[in-house]
């Protein structure tokens, strides 16, 4: 049995989560370990997005009677709690979009189609999920800029001298994985930030691992842009956030055209809205939107910094079961400190969709596959791994479980 602590009291928690309660297969409960790629959802999301559909289903922005005005509030009460959240400057620096990956390539398709030209330079990382490398490569293919990426070392972690030998007056952007989504790697953004601005160049953080599993402060780090989802911290899919530091986005050109996101339309020429709205064309995700702001309202109930906590107990403790198992090799740093909730592991003579499946039938949902960053497994020589991630409503007894049945996938695979 385990001996690390938790300052969370996890059965009331997954008292909130209905999903969470159930057999998989007869006599199989559920144990949910694919939180990196999509979290569930708490009754009071659940509930808030039904009550507008049943109470006032209406369009934001345009209608002068009350359930427009309602809903419209609800809309922008997420903004701001998102804002609050992040502690964001100003509610026009929070963008709405579908969820990280249109933020990022918004960010390339706005502000890297005016601001990049030949002999510039992008700097990415290895590590990086494929919407945070794809775009850039989309980009630089019609432009003619060059994208780098900085290695990373044995354990996991970015080789921070290379990093710093690729900074020079060329590079104008670095794009980087607050938290790795396959090894957990919490990256040393802050130094990042730094030292790219000490060089002239912006930074773009994908946060879609690190806001739903700790604190994070846009101003504090003095990112330029910061993107993250909303259905990887507790809200519904469809939509996601793009901040971005008030100066930039308003030099940005719009990223859709159509409703709302102009001031004025004329057949010679159009107006752009202000900020939020210029980048947030036609009717938006409006249920989403309210649903994720009741997940903010979820997570900072709990406490994040509490939840951030509960994760690396959870995490020190995985690591140190996995251990146990014979021919288990777990991807990233060994210290659970410099993680977040994940553990991506290859197993000997397994290839993870056979450990994925096996897991299964024991109930236990782990992601298996290249998790959108085949690079990163291109660097390590491994064409796929087995997921493991955790979140609030996880506990020890899961993990347990899911070291039981991995012993079951290796007699498996011993006969």
């Amino acid at each position: 049995m385990h001996t690390f602590d938790t300052p969370l009291d996890v059965e009331a928690i997954r008292e909130d989560f209905p999903i969470l309660h159930q057999e998989i297969y007869p006599g199989v409960p559920l144990v949910y370990l694919d939180n990196a790629a999509t979290s569930q959802k708490p009754t009071s999301v659940i509930e808030a997005m039904d009550d507008y559909y049943r109470r006032y289903n209406a369009n934001v922005h345009r209608g002068v009677y009350k359930m427009s005005e309602d809903a419209t509030e609800a809309y922008e009460n997420g903004r701001k709690k998102i804002a609050t959240l992040i502690n964001a400057a100003s509610t026009r620096e929070v963008i709405f979009t579908r969820g990280t990956t249109e933020s990022l390539n918004l960010v390339a398709n706005t502000w890297g189609r005016v601001n990049l030209k030949p002999g510039d330079v992008v700097i990415s990382t290895e590590m990086e999920h494929h919407s945070n490398i794809v775009p850039w490569q989309i980009l630089a293919q019609q432009i003619g800029f060059e994208v780098l990426y900085i290695p990373i070392t044995e354990d996991g972690m970015l080789d921070m001298e290379a990093f710093r030998g690729l900074l020079d007056d060329r590079v104008r952007l670095v794009t980087v994985a607050h938290v790795s989504n396959v090894m957990g790697t919490i990256n040393p953004v802050k130094e990042i930030i730094e030292a790219a601005h000490n060089m002239g160049a912006l930074v773009a953080i994908d946060g879609a691992q690190s806001v739903p599993h700790m604190l994070v402060d846009v101003q504090a780090l003095d990112c330029d842009f910061f993107a993250f989802s909303s259905h990887k911290m507790l809200g519904p899919t469809g939509v996601g956030i793009l901040y971005g530091k008030r100066t930039h986005l308003e030099a940005m050109p719009p990223f859709l055209g159509g409703g709302d996101m102009i001031k004025r339309v004329e057949l010679t020429g159009s107006q752009w809205n202000d900020l939020p709205w210029k980048f947030e064309a036609g009717t938006p995700a409006i249920a989403e939107a309210i649903g994720l702001g009741y997940a903010v309202d979820y997570l900072n109930q709990i406490g994040i910094e509490k939840i951030h906590q509960h994760e690396q107990a959870l995490t020190a403790y995985a690591l140190e079961r996995l251990s146990e198992v014979p021919g288990v090799r777990v991807l990233g740093p060994a210290d659970p400190a410099l993680k977040g909730g994940v553990a991506a592991m290859v197993l000997e003579d397994a290839h993870a969709h056979d450990v994925a499946a096996i897991l299964d039938r024991a109930g236990v949902a782990v992601r298996a596959g290249h998790h959108c960053a085949m690079p990163l497994h291109q660097h390590y020589h491994i064409a796929a791994t087995a997921r493991a991630s955790f979140y609030l409503y996880n506990t020890f007894d899961e993990i347990d479980h899911m070291i039981e049945a991995l012993y079951t996938v290796k007699e498996t695979f011993a006969r």
